[in-house]
């Protein structure tokens, strides 16, 4: 008993602490835009047994670390989508099933070089052979490079990576159980590898027709908990199922997250599993790291420096060349390289998989999981600098192919003018255009959307495949000539660096950003947009507008008041009674309103506005009730009067309870009971 509540205290004690380091290494990393991948890492290897010793091996952490894998895993198999990979099966099984195979047997070339065993240098090959969704997917997004060729051509080899996992998480198993003899007995590996693609397709074809009826009886029982749980034993039972079938727990996981994702449920799954994903990936990446000894790595320098070579210069070209075979590009193709060239999350679930089932040792692990560390650390640079790279490798190619680009388009529009240009062509952009059409205004639209732009073009519509966020790209679709751009798309940075494109060339031309929100109205505005026309809002103005038509206003009244709340940016919009349950969203421009009434022996009473000083709180006065009057905008030199209900206007509701006490005493602290608030319903 008292040795199980030692270790029961060791583990919990090591689990504090790599929390506490965990916070301060992601924070950290966070800063230097690096990805927190790396942070885990560096906290399990500094805190490791092979690192400080502050954590020891425990077999609870072992398996906490397994049980992350497994949530890896599903989450991957979460954003598995069919269709997506029916509608890019070329570029996914013909790209990427090319990049997988040659990178691995270069891979396990290598190993074996340096004496590496073929078990240890196949699996190793396939580590390497995997690049980092989180930080390609995350770092493109953010540069508004996802839509972009490279961006898609990305995309589709990491599809096909993750259906790569399968393979491997099946094999390892295999490897550990053939006792390391060249390949054993090759009829009975064999037989195995049939019967379990035959489990395979049966668990498929059990689970797409189980799952579905499951989650729609448990959704009916309204109770977050009960499918909360159910989520949990899905996924855990799939895992359980593989593993006792000598397979990997990842590979049930991966299973049970790829046949939830084509369900209705999928994506709120996803938002429930997030926190026990994220901590315990969190544990798996901490564990992977204690494995990686510092120490030796000095005796191992050749070696890792050739991996790592090999995993940015050598995998990037790699991918380069093939993926021109299914590109005209050049620079594309380059671009897609650089952006590849790495290792990734699935490279660790490899070799911790390969450890715990002893196909490698430790030692000649170390190798290759400091080559793929080191390649995510340098990754977000490269990617980052994409295209400045490819400018300086591909030079003269590179600018020759952007004019050729735009040389297309050019020829395709030349003899249009005093047109509209159209930035993204999808259900908004398309709307837009048939309303052009009808009017007789002639109009032009680009998208990167290739599916999107050869149904349009066979239908006879002037929409041409390019990116609108290149100079040289507008002004071959005419923007010297044109009357307008209205810029529709979804993504707020490709947005902006329109916006940016356009002002480059020409600063008079009016451009309308469609948003979603008011979120990003204002950094829109500063980059030179002349109108941005956030969709809630112009929403209420529409709605507000046919009741206004109903009550007998004249069209005259009615545009006059929706024309002044766009004219102030829709800034009387902008506020509205919160409900207690209703929070703002990050980064919106949505702020809180709130009363609150002035009592007889209030400090505020016969007391002018601007002796208050409230802006002192970043709170303003937006009305005041009098009675039975209420004026907006209240002047500073009013007297405030005992009875008067004062709508106060702030970003945060925290900041109403310090205007409140200073209301009532000045600022002072007070013991005296809360005075009550009117409450206001929401608005909405």
């Amino acid at each position: 008993m008292v040795g199980n509540y030692v270790e029961e205290h060791d583990l919990l004690r090591s689990i504090l602490l790599l929390l506490v380091m965990s916070v301060g290494a992601v924070a950290a990393f966070r800063t230097l835009r690096l990805p927190p991948i790396l942070g885990y890492l560096v906290v399990g290897a500094a805190m490791g047994m092979n690192g400080a010793e502050f954590i020891p091996e425990s077999e609870g952490l072992a398996f906490m670390g397994e049980v992350g894998m497994v949530f890896l895993l599903f989450a991957i198999g979460l954003e598995f989508s069919m269709k997506q990979f029916m509608a890019m099966r070329n570029t996914i099984i013909g790209l990427g099933g090319l990049q997988v195979v040659i990178s691995t047997l270069s891979g396990m070339a290598l190993l074996s070089y340096f004496g590496a065993s073929w078990q240890s240098a196949l699996v190793a090959g396939g580590a390497m052979a995997m690049s980092s969704t989180a930080i390609v997917v995350k770092q493109l997004n953010d540069q508004a490079e996802m839509r972009a060729p490279h961006g898609q051509s990305a995309l589709g080899i990491l599809l096909f990576q993750d259906i790569a996992v399968v393979p491997f998480l099946v094999v390892i198993p295999l490897l550990a159980a053939s006792g390391g003899n060249e390949i054993g007995n090759t009829s009975e590996f064999l037989f195995k590898v049939s019967s379990y693609a035959l489990l395979f397709f049966v668990t498929l074809l059990v689970g797409h027709y189980t799952l579905r009826p499951l989650f729609q009886y448990i959704a009916r029982a309204e109770s977050l908990e009960l499918f909360n749980i159910t989520v949990l034993l899905v996924a855990l039972t799939a895992a359980w199922i593989t593993q006792s079938l000598g397979l990997s727990l990842a590979l049930g996981a991966f299973l049970a997250g790829m046949l939830l994702s084509e369900t209705e449920y999928k994506h709120q799954i996803e938002s429930e599993i997030r926190p026990f994903r994220d901590i315990l990936m969190g544990l798996f990446f901490i564990t992977v790291g204690t494995k990686l000894d510092l120490g030796v790595l000095s005796s191992l320098w050749l070696p890792v420096l050739l991996l790592v070579l090999g995993l940015t210069i050598g995998k990037g070209l790699l991918i380069g060349l093939l993926t021109r075979l299914f590109s005209k590009s050049n620079s594309s193709s380059l671009r897609t390289g650089l952006v590849l060239g790495q290792g990734g999350e699935f490279g660790f679930a490899l070799l911790a998989l390969a450890l715990n089932n002893n196909v490698m040792s430790s030692g000649e692990a170390q190798t290759t999981l400091a080559a793929i560390v080191i390649s995510m650390a340098i990754s977000p640079l490269i990617i980052r600098y994409n295209e400045r790279i490819t400018t300086v490798l591909l030079a003269d190619t590179y600018t020759h192919q952007q004019f050729k680009d735009a040389a297309e388009v050019s020829e395709a529009v030349n003899e249009v003018q005093d047109h509209v240009i159209l930035c993204g062509y999808r259900r908004m952009g398309q709307n837009i255009a048939h309303f052009l059409q009808e009017q007789g205004v002639s109009y032009l639209a680009l998208d990167l959307d290739p599916s999107i732009v050869e149904k349009t073009w066979e239908a006879g519509d002037p929409v041409h495949y390019a990116d609108a966020t290149r100079p040289e790209i507008l002004i071959a679709a005419g923007l010297l000539r044109a009357r307008m751009v209205v810029i529709t798309v979804v993504d707020i940075e490709v947005a902006k660096r329109i916006i940016e494109a356009i002002r480059l060339k020409r600063e008079d031309i009016p451009v309308l950003v469609r948003t979603r929100d008011e979120r990003h109205l204002e950094a829109l505005e500063r980059l030179g947009a002349t109108s941005v026309l956030p969709e809630t809002l112009e929403a209420t103005l529409m709605i507000t507008q046919r009741i206004v038509e109903q009550l007998g206003f004249s069209p005259d009244e009615v545009f006059q008041m929706t024309e002044k709340i766009r004219t102030d940016s829709y800034r009387s919009l902008h506020s509205y009674y919160h409900g207690d349950q209703e929070k703002p969203q990050q980064g919106n421009k949505a702020a809180f309103l709130h009363t609150f009434t002035l009592q007889d022996n209030d400090f505020g009473v016969g007391k002018r506005i601007s002796e208050l000083k409230l802006e002192r709180f970043a709170v303003n006065i937006k009305a005041l009730r009098r009675g039975d009057i209420r004026g907006e905008q209240p002047s500073p030199d009013i007297l405030l009067q005992s009875g008067d209900v004062l709508v106060l206007e702030g970003g945060k509701s925290d900041s109403f309870r310090e205007v409140e006490n200073a209301l009532k005493t000045g600022g002072k602290t007070t013991k005296t009971s809360a005075t009550p608030v009117i409450t206001v319903p929401d608005s909405n």
